[in-house]
């Protein structure tokens, strides 16, 4: 059996990445086909709505989730160009449940004081305003970091059901507790208490009991899957150097991908960084036994999502039994990438580069058609506010994204987007922090130290060559950097001018 390893992330290579071209000009793609059929009639009009979501998945890591192409992607609609905006657990989860980028709902970190559970805003969010619109809403799985270590019982604004971890045990596949509406439930170290499959039991469990319940099955029901997997998981062995800790794949899945090459994009271990802010100069190179850590890790990390892949097939089984696959969206993504080599950084996320921010994100639901394909930029900040259309709910918040539901079934979007806000900070390091755009062709970056990045995806995808101080460029430089002026401080319609 495999060491684990301590090692995060994956490579994100842009022209081997899962998802293939759309339309020439940059839209969507909608082949002819049906889509797959209930058995039975809904129970109420409105249509259900589940959100499965992982944790530090990056676009290649779906290569291997056979099932989710197949039920989801296949019979639905997947973004090509799908960013979040701070590729950081916390501060992205708070984007996606607000419509807000994180300069606006402030959850800036994963610990207290500057992020955390513990500085995210329950009462007015997503489950709040579905909830208000007549929804009986359901939590499954992983909640922004720290939640339960100061009121371990206590169930957040919005949610009628709430099957939840609690720190200190949130990254454990193994011996754990849930917060089970209220009642602290501990699992152990048993095949059947593997951390993925329990979530997918009560996922399964809730969507039964929902079809079931009299009381219950009037309002259309909003279910969030939050997955542990991919992300590194505790208890960590130590028994072989270099001693790094890595995902824990269900006992099922354990080394089926022991002998899976490392993806080694030309980004990998990059030769010349000398154009790259202080904080790639200095990393020196990745050693041979940096090397077989990252592979590891990566092995692992695929094995970990098949049990998540076993997820989605069951909840879409038990979506048709009950008859309301038909009347479901189900949204695939993950809260943010992770590097594996890219760049010389072994491990990580939150830097500006597209294994970070660059993401899966598949749609399935009424009205969109098989196998279609999305060029838009789009971003995280436009989940909750395609959510609340879907459900009819009022957004409590000022939107600073918009809804994909006229995209997903039409093809056709009102919307002028340009770009999509990069931040990451503050920290305690200012060449650390960073607020940038991501443009359909450009990313551009300035950190807190006054350095810059301007890299040309169109020609560079890797982001090999750093043109913010390139003649050529200057012009496009200087574009953007009075674009990022106006918009680093936006809320609402000034984000998308």
């Amino acid at each position: 059996m495999r060491a684990p390893s301590l090692v995060f992330g994956l490579a994100l290579s842009l022209a081997a990445l899962l998802v293939p071209a759309v339309a020439a000009d940059g839209h969507v793609t909608k082949p002819p086909g049906k889509a797959a059929k209930g058995k039975r009639a809904p129970l109420h009009k409105r249509p259900n709505i589940v959100f499965v979501m992982t944790d530090d998945q990056t676009l290649e890591n779906l290569r291997v989730m056979h099932d989710t192409k197949r039920l989801l992607a296949d019979q639905g609609a997947t973004f090509d160009q799908y960013v979040v905006s701070y590729s950081l657990c916390c501060p992205s989860r708070a984007t996606m449940m607000t419509g807000e980028y994180a300069h606006n709902h402030r959850v800036l970190d994963n610990a207290w004081p500057n992020g955390g559970f513990y500085r995210f805003r329950p009462q007015n969010s997503l489950p709040v305003w579905l909830q208000g619109a007549g929804y009986y809403t359901a939590h499954v799985g992983k909640f922004p970091n720290g939640y339960g270590k100061r009121k371990p019982r206590q169930v957040p604004p919005g949610w009628n059901d709430w099957y939840t971890s609690v720190d200190p045990t949130t990254y454990r596949y193994w011996d754990y507790t849930f917060n089970q509406n209220g009642k602290l439930v501990h699992y152990g170290n048993a095949v059947r208490d593997y951390r993925t499959d329990v979530d997918t039991r009560t996922a399964v469990g809730i969507i039964k009991e929902h079809a079931k319940d009299k009381a219950e099955r009037g309002k259309p029901l909003y279910l969030q899957v939050d997955y542990l997997a991919p992300h590194t998981g505790y208890p960590v062995a130590l028994d072989d150097p270099p001693r790094m800790a890595t995902p824990e794949p269900a006992p099922r899945h354990r080394d089926r991908f022991a002998f899976a090459p490392l993806p080694t994009p030309p980004n990998y271990n990059e030769a010349d960084v000398a154009d790259k802010p202080i904080g790639i100069r200095r990393r020196a190179q990745i050693e041979p036994y940096v090397r077989y850590s990252i592979t590891e890790d990566y092995q692992q990390r695929l094995e970990s999502l098949l049990s998540v892949d076993d997820g989605v097939a069951a909840i879409v089984k038990e979506l048709r039994r009950t008859g309301e696959l038909n009347n479901t969206y189900i949204f695939f993504s993950s809260d943010n990438g992770f590097f594996q080599g890219e760049h010389r950084i072994p491990s990580g996320k939150v830097l500006p580069y597209e294994e970070s921010i660059r993401l899966p994100l598949i749609v399935r639901g009424p009205g969109i058609e098989p196998h279609t394909r999305i060029g838009q930029l789009v971003g995280n900040v436009d989940l909750a506010p395609t959510i609340a259309a879907i459900a009819r709910a009022k957004p409590g918040l000022i939107q600073d994204g918009v809804s994909l539901l006229p995209l997903l079934k039409t093809g056709r979007w009102d919307v002028k987007r340009d770009d999509i806000i990069l931040e990451a900070g503050p920290f305690d390091k200012p060449e650390q922090e960073y607020t940038g755009l991501r443009t359909p062709r450009f990313m551009f970056a300035v950190y807190g130290n006054g350095e810059q990045e301007l890299y040309d995806l169109r020609a560079d995808p890797y982001e090999l060559d750093n043109r913010a101080g390139s003649p050529e460029y200057e012009q496009v430089r200087t574009m953007l950097t009075e674009r990022l002026q106006r918009l680093r401080y936006c809320a609402g319609a000034s984000c998308r001018p």
